[in-house]
């Protein structure tokens, strides 16, 4: 006989009105037990489904309210007892909320008013803006709250709104709209600064580190980079923890000391694979808006630092020292650019006073590259109001024009000929879609987003019969520019004009998720699907948004159909490794493996492009790498 006390059923039962408060079965589970087991939950009497049991644990484990301590068992932790608390004050009674000062509310920056709710209350109810003494009204409140909803700042789960990680940094930024004393803008920004050092204080324990340098990166990395932005890859939020610690520990202030990525892998429990992935995403691939920078001594040895952080603010003042002071001279003495004696100048004050001399080739060639980045970033100033801000600009665009004429940017002059080329065989065959079509790839290799939309005005005049493709195509760069309004419109013209054109109808699906928009998106997908029911990519879009919105069981049986009427689609092995995620989702490994395994042989055997094909096997390799960490636990 189990010795786990549960709760009485009205805390489990289904209530008449409503739905089950899953947050507050599991938490009153773990309250009254020192520790609870995966089984505690889904065997009798509470017998919690594995899809909305896996869910609430994970959210919970977000919110450092449970403790997965190892595999299968989980503790509350102090931050939890209180929500319990707090939840069980307010069963039945009338929340007490806090609302934001005058200073806020005198402005009607609805916006400012929910981020401020959400912050200063562990959650808010619809109603709760709605009433005085905010009295928000509806149509105000729907468009500001999607809005928030959009950006991932704010949350809505059970119909409670909480703000994210993403919310609390834009919470700290909306406060210095306002004329706030220093010490409230300090004390909200410590509020935040201590919910994560808390966690950030565990994490130093449970792996040893004890280097207050560190110690300090890491903080600040983990403010500066949300978890969220890779969480719906990257389940697992301690392994993100050690990715960031792999960045904070090699760093150039810390030279020579350096892990390996294969040392660090088997230090600190993480798949090779899965780290050389993320530092690239982070670092390469520019996910987050932090800029990271990388000095190279080897193949398997490199350095990380971010803009703005002290080693990068003194490189850049050390940098623009010496630019600035050439451009005066220059301009005075009537002189031409030399660029390799601002590299040298740069790079002897740098070795002198910022970097060891060890790592003086590394940084020689590391520098062109940064001088260009810093060239471009003066260069999107849209305001130079004051006189040092237009030298300062004309410093600059002279710098940009330099490293062109010297080729101080290789990837750049390859661009620029590779265009040259395409324009002349455009010029000689002008009927030619593809021609236009491998600009566009070049442009969109190389990001330049305006140019390709351009492009894609011209050749709606010239080949008018292509029109959906074109559209599309503007639709997708629109999505790149984060225009994803804009790109819906264009979908919502196309159908007007092609009102029986149901791929449209299935790329509209897509853009209602990305605008998180998830009651029309699966009511759209669902009319497909009941129209169409053996087609395969409709049964395969319905199971990735239901994917999205961590629907695993619901998803398996749409993922299962397509297999079953599409077999032979380009498509299928991708359907397999999404299959495989749910799977691990819900916990059963076994199929997850299988799945993932015939995915992985499917790609390899396909016909896809090279990077297609490294995209998908990459995430069939991590998520199989992930279940066999797990297991090993």
């Amino acid at each position: 006989m189990s010795s786990i006390n549960y709760p009485p059923e009205e805390i489990f039962k289904t209530p008449k009105f409503g739905k089950k408060n899953f947050e507050h079965i599991i938490l009153w589970l773990l309250y009254n037990n020192d520790e609870c087991q995966w089984s505690d939950f889904t065997e009798k009497p509470l017998e919690l489904r594995l899809s909305t049991l896996s869910k609430y644990l994970s959210m919970l484990k977000g919110r450092g309210y449970v403790d997965n301590y190892s595999r299968g068992h989980y503790k509350i932790t102090p931050e939890g007892k209180k929500r319990f608390h707090e939840i069980s004050r307010v069963r039945g009674k009338k929340k007490k909320l806090s609302y934001p000062p005058k200073v806020i509310v005198r402005r009607r920056n609805y916006d400012h008013w929910i981020l401020w709710m959400v912050y200063n209350n562990s959650f808010c109810k619809w109603s709760d803006f709605l009433e005085e003494p905010l009295s928000i009204n509806q149509s105000s409140l729907s468009k500001n709250m999607n809005l928030l909803l959009d950006k991932g700042l704010v949350i809505k789960e059970n119909k409670e709104y909480r703000i994210t990680r993403s919310g609390k940094v834009e919470y700290s930024r909306m406060l210095q709209d306002y004329d706030l004393d220093r010490q409230s803008i300090l004390n909200e920004e410590s509020k935040r600064i201590e919910e994560i050092t808390k966690k950030t204080i565990q994490f130093f324990e449970n792996y040893s580190i004890k280097n207050e340098d560190i110690q300090f990166r890491f903080l600040n990395n983990i403010l500066r980079l949300d978890y969220a932005r890779v969480k719906s890859m990257l389940t697992n939020e301690e392994d993100f923890n050690k990715i960031l610690l792999f960045l904070s520990i090699n760093h150039p202030n810390q030279y020579p000391d350096y892990i390996s990525t294969g040392d660090f892998s088997n230090a600190y429990g993480l798949k090779n694979t899965k780290l050389q992935y993320y530092i690239d995403e982070i670092v390469e691939n520019n996910i987050y808006p932090i800029r990271f920078f990388k000095l190279t001594v080897s193949q398997d040895e490199n350095y990380y630092f971010q803009s703005d952080e002290p080693l990068e603010i003194m490189l850049r003042a050390i940098t623009e020292k010496h630019i600035t002071k050439s451009t005066y001279l220059n301009k005075l003495f009537s002189r031409s650019f030399d660029l390799s004696d601002i590299l040298s100048e740069v790079l002897d004050s740098s070795c002198r006073i910022l970097f060891n001399e060890n790592l003086r080739n590394a940084l020689k060639n590391f520098l062109p590259q940064y001088i260009n980045y810093l060239a471009y970033k003066i260069e999107e100033k849209v305001e130079l109001k004051e006189t040092y801000d237009k030298l300062e600009g004309i410093i600059w665009q002279d710098m940009i024009g330099l490293f062109q004429t010297q080729k101080g940017d290789e990837l750049k002059d390859q661009y620029e000929e590779k265009i040259k080329e395409i324009d002349k065989e455009i010029e000689e065959n002008p009927e030619k879609i593809e021609l236009y079509n491998s600009k566009i790839s070049i442009l969109l290799y190389y990001e330049q987003l305006d140019d390709v939309l351009t492009i894609l005005d011209d050749m709606l005049d010239i080949f008018p019969k292509n029109e959906i493709d074109i559209k599309m195509k503007k639709a997708s760069v629109l999505r790149r520019l984060r225009n994803l309004e804009e790109g819906l419109d264009i979908i919502d013209e196309l159908l007007e004009k092609y009102p029986k054109n149901n791929d449209l109808l299935n790329y509209k699906v897509y853009w209602l998720q990305y605008l998180n928009r998830k009651e029309e998106a699966i009511e759209l997908i669902q009319s497909l699907v009941d129209k169409f029911p053996d087609n395969g990519t409709y049964n395969d879009t319905y199971g990735e948004i239901l994917m999205y919105y961590e629907e695993y069981e619901h998803a398996i049986e749409k993922f299962l159909k397509t297999i079953e009427v599409a077999s032979d689609e380009w498509y299928i092995n991708q359907t397999y490794i999404k299959l495989g995620l749910c799977y691990k989702e819900l916990q059963n490994f076994d199929s997850a493996i299988k799945n993932f395994r015939i995915g992985k042989e499917l790609t390899e055997k396909s016909v896809s492009d090279a990077e297609t094909k490294q995209k998908w096997l990459t995430i069939a390799e991590l998520f199989l790498a992930e279940i066999q960490q797990i297991e090993e636990k």
